[in-house]
């Protein structure tokens, strides 16, 4: 069963396994995904640099794009060998070079071919197959147009929906389609109600947990995106408030935890600015936390890290990491709706 209350949006060049690892030290039960994955750089690159992660990462989804039923579904089976939790198929991304490759959000314009490559897919592993999707294309989408896709690729095999609220305009940059296009969560809340059972997980637009708990009462989950990478400790709370789970990391901790992933890293031959660059925010709006920023991105090299660490050892302390507690019996839990298996 996919618990997918709370997940961290596929990003590129954001969500590689650095970055999911910092992630998972703040939080054990958010679900993470992939950065987006070309079905050829699978089938044809190097795999075990574009797929390998760490046990500590599940759940993990892998996102795919591609356009080609066989080759999708080749690549389906090589992520589930790697040990992937669920496979995701693109159809959201709007940018110039999806439109080029065929993939992304203009495969919504190729219903029959979508349900070919999901039935292929589906037919190919045993994993959950899902999709990432938006409300449709170019403005002219409809609630009765959207609500028939889902139709559509729920014969196809898919049973959850992972559904950015905005339409996609493809003569756009990838950066102005995540804030021109107006959100419209209010949709994907009505598919949950029109197809309860199925699962939908709402996304775009979502800078809070206490937003994401909004959105809880009315579906089945929440996917933040660039929030989380501006700031990871927008996930401060969501083991407590979301899974139930009594944990309330520092950000020291976290930092002393990275330091020696990045020791390890370095030995495997990791540059060490691979794993830095995503400790840039790790102290964003926190005393000397521009400081820390400075002092990683101009150093690069675990030395630096040291030298970071010191100071906000003895610029901050020890702020939030055992700060109210609680016994295991205090700890809350977005009750959500019901789930379903999938």
């Amino acid at each position: 069963m996919l618990d997918l209350r709370l997940s961290v949006a596929p990003m590129v060049d954001r969500t590689d396994r650095h970055f999911r690892f910092l992630v998972r030290q703040i939080s054990q039960g958010v679900r993470l995904y992939t950065e987006m994955t070309v079905d050829q750089a699978v089938l044809r690159g190097n795999r075990e640099r574009l797929l390998a992660f760490r046990p500590e990462e599940h759940p993990l989804a892998l996102q795919l794009a591609g356009s080609d039923p066989k080759s999708l579904a080749e690549a389906a089976r090589i992520g589930e060998a790697f040990g992937y939790d669920e496979i995701n198929l693109n159809l959201g991304c709007p940018s110039e070079k999806a439109q080029e490759g065929g993939y992304g959000a203009c495969l919504l314009l190729d219903p029959v071919r979508v349900q070919e490559i999901l039935k292929a897919m589906g037919e190919a592993v045993r994993v959950p197959v899902t999709v990432k999707m938006r409300l449709g294309l170019e403005g002219k989408e409809t609630y009765r147009g959207l609500a028939q896709s889902v139709e559509a690729m729920a014969e196809a095999g898919v049973k959850v929906f992972v559904v950015h609220a905005r339409s996609a305009l493809l003569a756009l940059s990838t950066k102005a389609n995540r804030e021109i296009p107006p959100l419209r969560h209010d949709w994907v809340h009505r598919l949950k109600e029109d197809f309860p059972q199925l699962t939908f997980v709402t996304n775009g637009g979502i800078r809070s947990l206490e937003e994401a708990l909004f959105h809880l009462k009315r579906v089945d989950g929440v996917m933040l995106g660039r929030a989380v990478y501006e700031d990871p400790f927008v996930l401060e709370e969501a083991d407590r408030r979301v899974f139930g789970l009594p944990r309330r990391p520092s950000r020291l901790e976290v930092a002393r935890r990275m330091r020696a992933y990045l020791e390890e890293e370095v030995l495997k031959g990791t540059p060490p600015w691979a794993v830095l660059r995503h400790m840039l925010n790790l102290f964003r709006g926190r005393p000397k936390g521009r400081l820390w920023r400075r002092l990683l991105g101009e150093g690069r090299s675990l030395q630096a890290l040291d030298r970071a660490l010191r100071l906000m050892e003895e610029e901050v302390g020890e702020e939030g990491e055992k700060e109210k507690p609680g016994p295991r019996g205090q700890a809350e839990a977005a009750p959500g709706l019901a789930r379903e298996g999938v």
